[in-house]
């Protein structure tokens, strides 16, 4: 199913029960015509959080192939709040890795949902650091929250 976004489409596949991945504008993905009620409502709350009315999503995620140290990621990023960054180094940190900043920013690349699992909010130290829709898409999503780059 396709959001539409200020900076392009939004793609999200799910299945009965939960959300297997959403995909970043100009990712390809698979539109099904059937839409199970996980689909209708990510596309429902991500078209609220680009209206500026969703700041937090209720929504399931599928289980999906990761590494232990991926999923540790995934549960800190889920952590920080709606308009606020953190840095590589404060995930890692975090997790009680102070040293495993490329780790993280590796496990950010692997998260297969984005916004919803907020990838975004996790700068460099000195800069925004990367972002794999983009840095165009970054610096919306963080201006979006209030957060300007």
């Amino acid at each position: 199913m396709r959001v539409p976004s200020p900076v392009g489409d939004w793609g999200i596949e799910a299945n009965a029960r939960a959300i297997s991945r959403v995909f970043m504008p100009g990712e390809s993905f698979r539109e099904t015509p059937r839409v199970p009620a996980p689909l209708a409502d990510a596309a429902r709350q991500l078209t609220q959080y680009f209206a500026r009315t969703r700041r937090e999503f209720t929504i399931p995620l599928d289980d999906v192939e990761a590494t232990d140290f991926q999923r540790a990621v995934w549960r800190v990023l889920e952590r920080i709040p709606y308009g606020e960054t953190r840095t590589y180094g404060d995930v890692a940190a975090a997790l009680g890795r102070p040293r495993a900043m490329r780790a993280v920013g590796n496990a950010n690349h692997a998260n297969p949902w984005p916004i919803l699992v907020p990838c975004h909010r996790v700068v460099a130290a000195h800069d925004l650091g990367g972002y794999g829709g983009g840095l165009e898409v970054k610096r919306f999503l963080l201006s979006l929250e209030g957060r300007a780059p």
